[in-house]
């Protein structure tokens, strides 16, 4: 049963016990070797591209000042091999290619610009107090200036291949979860939201009966615990994932055993009061340090400035969009008969109810037609979706594909009854099928568009909707907002996901 399981999660699991306990573990730490030694290589080759550079626009192109005396290239040689090992020196000393694999651009730039500044004190310094007079300083801050801007332009490259890899699915880890509560969905929600990190979950075990064999989303349930050691036999499992109480920590010494005999990287997340780093503060309690959570909702500030975002965007965005709306009422009244403009109760936050407005995408009466069609149902959960929903008039499958149906909600966001960003809201029935964990996402006003919406949409389980939802309210930040409005942007123009 187990082995059926694995085989639908992942295709196959091609390794054998001795395997995982060796060769895995071989390549685990070789990866990082490969990396940091073509990082070095490639910006040895950038350095000395940028000090090339550097000569030609002091000495040829004599930018920023006229060169006073000439100097030919070879002179330079002594302070090229310098320029490069102190760049190479100080990005060793700082940091730079020690292994952060889940890293952002921002956070490889950050330590890339420090050593670059220590690097070029050290050089301006050398070059101060031995040859003044023969080498130019500016040619040096010009090179040092263009091998910085052509390291980060590499990194922001490398960066950029890597996260679409990741996001394909290639170039991945994969995690098996021990524990289905709510530390495990805790990393279940970020492993959905950001593919990027490069981890892919094959599912996860758990000693409850009903945890152990239910599915959460896209992450299927193998099992009990007693189940791990013929799991990792069997399959390719790079990090063990431990979500188990404190109190279990006999139990997890020895997963931890399990992990070393197998090759595999056990990660401990603190299930203590289900902690979010993000939500916690340390403070001084007499020279003892004390944790102390921070509550989950948005602070009244953040509040302030979401509700500030929310007016400005939805003005805008009505004020555009009204010659859209205004036609697409024209044609929708031509096709079929019918008030073009279709309202609905839906939830909202906090479980308060309100009025939802839409152009109407249905041929009239479709309400009393959905029992009959609960069949065809193709969602999963407490929602109902059809591809090809007979219901649907011509006009009505091109605004929906094209999210033109969801532009009067712009004005239930003037209205403070939606927001721009959020969690997309549910009509009652829905709700009152929720399970207890799923309540977390009516925390929060509903959104016009949310993380869910550009992370595949009607391609999404509900579940794994939910832990979209929930990662959103955790991690909700003013940036986060505007970075899912513009990437809602390419999601509008491909359709991806809609129906």
């Amino acid at each position: 049963m187990i082995q059926a399981d694995i085989a639908s999660s992942e295709a196959a699991f091609k390794r054998s016990h001795a395997t995982a306990a060796s060769g895995e573990h071989v390549h685990l730490h070789r990866a990082p070797s490969i990396r940091k030694v073509l990082l070095v290589l490639a910006d040895t080759i950038l350095l000395n591209i940028s000090f090339v550079i550097g000569y030609i626009m002091r000495y040829q192109l004599q930018w920023f000042r006229e060169v006073g005396y000439d100097a030919k290239f070879s002179d330079y040689f002594p302070i090229q091999i310098m320029f490069t090992l102190a760049f190479l020196g100080m990005f060793v000393l700082d940091g730079v290619y020690s292994s952060r694999r889940f890293a952002s651009w921002l956070d490889q730039a950050v330590p890339i610009l420090n050593a670059a500044a220590k690097a070029m004190i050290i050089i301006l310094a050398i070059v101060f107090v031995y040859r003044p007079l023969t080498y130019s300083r500016l040619m040096m801050m010009e090179a040092g200036l263009v091998g910085l801007l052509l390291i980060l332009i590499l990194r922001v490259f490398t960066t950029i291949v890597v996260n679409v890899r990741r996001r394909q699915g290639l170039s991945t880890r994969k995690v098996l979860i021990v524990g289905a509560g709510e530390a495990a969905r805790a990393a279940m929600r970020v492993l959905v939201a950001r593919p990027e990190l490069g981890r892919r979950c094959v599912g996860f075990v758990d000693d409850d009966p009903l945890r152990g064999s239910t599915n959460i989303g896209r992450f299927p349930a193998l099992g009990a615990l007693d189940c791990l050691p013929q799991i990792l036999q069997a399959g390719e499992i790079s990090e063990l994932v431990i979500t188990l109480p404190w109190s279990e920590q006999e139990k997890i010494a020895e997963l931890i055993n399990l992990c070393r005999e197998y090759g595999v990287q056990p990660r401990i997340a603190p299930n203590m009061l289900q902690l979010n780093l993000g939500r916690v503060d340390v403070d001084d309690f007499g020279g003892i340090p004390m944790l102390s959570t921070r509550q989950e909702d948005i602070n009244p500030a953040d509040k302030a400035v979401k509700r500030v975002m929310d007016i400005a965007f939805g003005v805008f965005a009505l004020v555009i969009a009204s010659p859209i709306i205004l036609l697409c009422c024209l044609l929708i009244s031509l096709e079929s008969p019918g008030a073009p403009i279709f309202s609905q109760y839906r939830i909202g936050k906090n479980g308060k109810p309100f009025i939802m407005y839409k152009l109407r995408s249905m041929r009239k009466g479709a309400d009393a037609e959905k029992a009959a069609l609960m069949a065809q149902n193709e969602a999963d959960g407490p929602l109902f979706k059809m591809r090809n929903d007979p219901r649907i008039t011509r006009i009505g499958k091109f605004i929906r594909r094209t999210s033109i149906d969801e532009l009067l909600q712009f004005w239930n966001v003037l209205k403070g009854e939606m927001s721009i960003v959020g969690p997309r809201p549910h009509l009652p029935q829905e709700v009152a099928e929720y399970s207890e964990w799923h309540h977390t996402r009516l925390s929060v006003r509903p959104g016009v568009t949310g993380l869910s919406q550009i992370s595949g949409r009607s391609e999404l389980t509900f579940d794994e909707t939910v832990l979209l939802d929930i990662y959103y309210i955790e991690n909700w930040s003013p940036s986060m907002d505007v970075k899912i409005m513009l990437r809602t942007l390419p999601y509008l123009l491909t359709a991806k996901g809609a129906y």
